[in-house]
């Protein structure tokens, strides 16, 4: 293997939807550092089986103007 070439592997902290944290090794900032996720395997739908809408950038709403006179006819 070649020397200097491989990136720092250090511990970081996660921190979980609901606030539980734990640690884990990366090559991600500085040793230390937090990732906060904003989805994970507790509030994902594809494992909980909820669907909850995240319109972050404003998609859903954009959709629904282009479509709303789209309907079904009786």
């Amino acid at each position: 293997m070649k020397t200097d070439i491989h990136p720092d592997y250090h511990e970081i902290n996660v921190v979980m939807t609901d606030g539980t944290s734990f640690k884990t090794r990366s090559t991600m900032g500085k040793p230390g550092d937090t990732i906060r996720l904003d989805i994970d395997p507790k509030s994902h739908p594809a494992w909980t089986g909820v669907q909850k809408l995240l319109d972050t950038g404003g998609q859903i709403a954009k959709f629904n103007k282009r479509f709303a006179g789209f309907g079904l006819k009786k």
